[in-house]
């Protein structure tokens, strides 16, 4: 199992500062430059390679991740040891909230990365300290909860509402928004078939069946774990999910 490495020589807090204005994450929303200097020189910043795990369902959550490149999942396993992609985490998202509660608790998914990539990252007793001080960070950290619960809400709407097509473009349309990379054919999103089903709550077959179908009309192109999507706007409106 990999673990991030600890290795960002070169990169100084004015660089940090700058990208995390960039992506203006919601954990850090509303606070004042002083304020946001401090909760920032009190993080560590990591660097994660490819398949590295952050955080392991069902150990402790002493360690909360505030993403600032690179590609990361979240996933649970099941019973049988059947891992389950939950939903992505693109540059701005955190990962690890439950390391914010001043009372130990366990991390409810797994998170792993996809891509190399780079994190802050602030210890338990570091970011329940600093949210003592600024109410802010508490805040922030209940209404990207309620996101949470919103984003869960309209999954079962949708599995009882809306087709399969519906559903699988809806999450490519989330995707590409949200880690997808631009490219000359359109914007690229790095998903495997059985990855897509998970989240769309399709069969693996579905989900291949429609992509190969939208690859034949030119929507979209299929490869090997990714999808190059020409238009996101077109594949939701073809679909009748917009």
């Amino acid at each position: 199992m990999k673990k991030e490495s600890v290795t960002t020589r070169g990169i100084t807090i004015g660089e940090i500062t700058a990208r995390v204005n960039q992506l203006a994450p919601k954990l850090l929303e509303g606070l004042s430059p002083s304020q946001l200097s401090a909760v920032l020189r009190a993080a560590k910043l990591r660097r994660f390679h490819t398949d590295s795990v952050l955080a392991i369902e069902g150990h402790r959550a002493e360690k909360i991740f505030l993403i600032l490149e690179g590609r990361v999942r979240a996933s649970v396993t099941t019973p049988k040891g059947e891992k389950i992609v939950l939903f992505w985490i693109p540059p701005g998202d955190i990962s690890g909230a439950r390391a914010m509660l001043s009372e130990p608790i366990e991390y409810l998914v797994s998170t792993e990365a996809v891509t190399d990539g780079l994190a802050l990252v602030w210890k338990r007793p570091e970011i329940v300290s600093l949210s003592e001080q600024y109410r802010k960070l508490l805040e922030n950290s209940l209404i990207i909860a309620s996101d949470y619960i919103e984003i869960w809400r309209d999954l079962h709407l949708e599995a009882s509402y809306h087709t399969a097509s519906q559903r699988v473009a809806r999450v490519l349309g989330s995707m590409a928004k949200g880690i997808g990379r631009q490219v000359a054919e359109g914007i690229e999103v790095n998903v495997t078939n059985e990855e897509l089903a998970n989240e769309a709550n399709v069969t693996i077959f579905t989900a291949s069946r429609l992509l190969s179908e939208w690859h034949r009309k030119g929507v979209l192109v299929k490869g090997r774990g990714k999808v190059v999507l020409r238009s996101p706007e077109d594949l939701a409106r073809k679909c009748g999910w917009r």
